[in-house]
């Protein structure tokens, strides 16, 4: 219909332009009419009735044309409708099969639930049927719980009657045992444990000190307490004597030295503890037998020359035996210091010998543990600087050390390891053991020091039969050369406060009784032990 209705008005607008054109014409005509009325009225007749001719024809074929396009139209809307009647149905039936196919889907999902649904029922009615057996048996263990516990009632009373102990006595006695048996357990395990680390730890120890030893070689020099000078002639022995004396006392008042002459052929011998002060004599004897010129005057002169010159030297050797085990950075002073220990002798060892070899030992067992060699190195060489002092400063040469130590701002590493080198105090540090290992192994190693043996072992007799004179006293073990005694008591003779009161009148018997170098600790042990053995 709206084709037709386009077709109309494509017509109309048609004739509406004919119809204007002829109006036109018309006009064009009217106004050549004017000029020419006979001419023009015939012919614009004849372009009329053709106008009118032409305008008929067009409504005809716009009729026509109208027509075509309707049917057309209607054709293609009905071949349109019949094509969306068919996808609709096609629509439909898909849904329709759908639905069909969801439908027995559920019908599928109900028939299996309703298969549960008996599965359960019939579950439910099983554990129903066990419940209540359940119950009868649950009503059954309870009755055999009520008679079990009747007859551990009455069995408890009458074993109370028979062993004549109440359950808390018979349970604190099972306790007791298990507690002692475990105990015995546990402390074996523990000895077991404590031997085996002990022995591995012994073995790795021995295997860094042998390296470290290995890898140091060093001299053992025997030190004397006796100098000897020799002399041209033996005329020379009366002018060091001098008239009525007076050279020799002179020299012997102003070094401390005593001048042996004796028969000894062309040698004076000069006795002295004091390596020092031997030293400056030596130096001042040889200069005065050098020169010739031997007066008290002469005497005194060198004396004063050769005691600076020797405060000189101490200081060089200082500095070199600093420099050797890579101490450069020490204070001058304890340079100077240390190099009084060249005069210095322990036990017939050279005391500034010792350090450089502590020092080397010590740096050798820190590598070996990873530890700082160079601090391991100066701590060892300065463990023992309080000999340096030890006759001049009132105490041991461990507490002298340590103020040294401290006074010039050494590491506390330092300072620790010089303080406790000798278990005076407890070591803070791995270098401080290391330097307690070290010291020991240079005091120990053969050939290092010499003593009678007879002294030596005379002082740990003592030492020993001092400490068990005392009551109470089981036995008693000298250790560390005579630096410690371990005093071990009776425990049911003395009791806990009773062993310090016993330590300090050791120590005070000690002192008054007894000649010995350095300091001594006493150590009382109680202790009680329980052994068995297994058979």
């Amino acid at each position: 219909m709206m084709i037709v209705s386009i077709v109309l008005a494509v017509l109309v607008v048609g004739l509406g332009v004919a119809l204007g054109l002829s109006i036109m014409r018309k006009n064009n005509a009217k106004d050549e009419a004017e000029k020419a009325l006979s001419t023009a009225e015939m012919s614009a007749k004849t372009t009329l009735s053709a106008a009118e001719n032409k305008a008929q024809d067009l409504v005809k074929n716009a009729e026509r044309e109208a027509k075509v396009i309707r049917r057309d139209a209607a054709v293609e809307l009905e071949s349109q409708a019949q094509s969306q009647r068919k996808e609709i149905e096609k629509e439909f039936k898909e849904e329709r099969q759908e639905l069909k196919n969801s439908e027995n889907r559920l019908n599928q999902k109900e028939e299996i639930l309703n298969q549960k649904d008996a599965a359960l029922t019939k579950k439910e009615q099983s554990l129903d049927s066990k419940e209540q057996s359940l119950s009868a048996r649950t009503e059954n263990v309870n009755k055999r719980a009520e008679e079990l516990s009747h007859i551990e009632e009455k069995k408890r009373a009458e074993l109370e009657r028979v062993a004549q102990l109440t359950t808390e006595e018979a349970k604190n006695v099972i306790l007791t045992e298990t507690r002692e048996g475990l105990s015995s357990e546990m402390a074996q395990l523990i000895r077991q444990t404590e031997e085996r680390a002990n022995a591995e730890a012994d073995k790795k120890a021995k295997n860094i000190l042998s390296l470290a030893l290995q890898r140091l070689s060093s001299e053992s020099v025997a030190e004397q307490t006796v100098s000897v000078v020799p002399l041209p002639d033996e005329g020379m022995k009366g002018r060091i004597i001098g008239r009525e004396g007076r050279n020799i006392r002179t020299f012997e008042g102003l070094t401390g030295i005593d001048v042996i002459i004796d028969d000894t052929p062309e040698a004076v011998v000069l006795s002295g503890f004091d390596p020092i002060r031997r030293e400056i004599a030596r130096m001042t004897l040889e200069q005065l037998v050098k020169d010739g010129r031997i007066h008290p005057a002469r005497i005194e002169e060198l004396v004063a020359k050769n005691r600076k010159e020797l405060d000189r030297k101490m200081r060089e050797y200082g500095e070199a035996a600093a420099f050797e085990v890579g101490a450069n950075t020490l204070h001058p002073d304890l340079m100077k210091i240390m190099g009084r220990l060249y005069f210095r002798t322990s036990y017939g060892q050279n005391v500034l010998d010792h350090s450089k070899e502590v020092a080397n030992l010590a740096g050798l067992l820190a590598g070996e543990v990873g530890e700082d060699v160079a601090l391991a190195k100066r701590a060892g060489f300065l463990h023992d600087i309080g000999k340096a002092l030890d006759h001049e400063v009132e105490g041991s040469h461990v507490e002298i050390g340590t103020e040294l130590a401290r006074r010039y701002k050494e590491n506390p590493i330092v300072i620790n390891a010089i303080a406790s080198h000798h278990n005076d105090t407890e070591p803070e540090s791995i270098i401080a053991l290391l330097v307690a290992a070290a010291d020991a192994l240079s005091a120990a190693r053969p050939g290092a020091r010499r003593e009678s043996i007879e002294n030596y072992i005379k002082r740990l007799r003592d030492l020993e039969e001092l400490s068990n004179s005392f009551p109470g006293v089981d036995h008693s073990f000298a250790l560390q050369a005579g630096r410690e005694v371990r005093v071990m008591v009776k425990p049911e003779k003395l009791s806990d406060d009773a062993i310090t009161v016993l330590a300090h009148d050791v120590k005070t018997r000690i002192e008054n009784e007894l000649d010995y170098p350095g300091n001594i600790r006493v150590t009382v042990i109680r202790e009680t032990r329980a052994t068995d053995i297994a058979k």
